[in-house]
């Protein structure tokens, strides 16, 4: 097999693993992978050492892009409130479109149950990641307990974001006032 040809292997199972396990579950069986890839089973082992580390490699690799699309820019020098905002305007936008199933890493986490199993720590690594956002923002704007606010913010983040996946409730109209008494009580600026 060329280089080009594993390397169009490796994205195609990549982008199957992304889109199949963010549909269907993280259980979604190589067969199926393998199949919606255009990819031999050997292949997928001869490129991967397992389906856990593909689906490990698919979280790594959108992890980027996802962040990219809840975070502002690095250049963006609004207040920390209208940064933590903005990142709670994004959710509520992805949480609007129809096949919003959720935040990927969260799914991830919870399907899988084993906080050692090489997508779990991806995945762990994106929310605290999101967290340590959070806690530094909170910090920057003078709350009162960064720490407790980052933690309050994570889990209405993932609540919202599992509630919406589920098509359980809207965040529509709830985000915005609920994010703001939470930072009104920190006492952040």
């Amino acid at each position: 097999m060329t280089t080009e040809a594993k390397a169009s292997s490796r994205e195609r199972l990549l982008e199957a693993a992304a889109t199949l396990t963010y549909r269907d579950g993280v259980n979604i069986g190589v067969d199926a992978l393998c199949k919606a890839a255009g990819v031999s089973k050997r292949s997928m082992y001869q490129l991967f050492e397992s389906k856990g580390e593909l689906l490990a490699a698919s979280l790594e690799e959108r992890a980027a892009a996802y962040v990219k699309t809840l975070l502002p820019s690095e250049d963006d020098d609004r207040p920390p409130r209208e940064r933590i905002m903005h990142v709670f305007e994004q959710l509520e936008s992805q949480a609007g479109a129809p096949d919003f199933q959720g935040c990927p890493f969260l799914a991830a986490q919870i399907e899988l149950k084993d906080p050692s199993h090489p997508a779990s720590r991806v995945a762990h690594r994106v929310k605290a990641n999101l967290t340590d956002f959070f806690r530094g923002e909170a910090e920057r704007g003078g709350a009162s307990d960064p720490d407790l606010l980052a933690r309050q913010l994570i889990l209405l983040f993932d609540g919202a974001s599992a509630r919406a996946g589920i098509k359980a409730d809207t965040p529509a109209g709830l985000l915005a006032p609920t994010v703001k008494i939470l930072l009104d009580a920190a006492n952040l600026r």
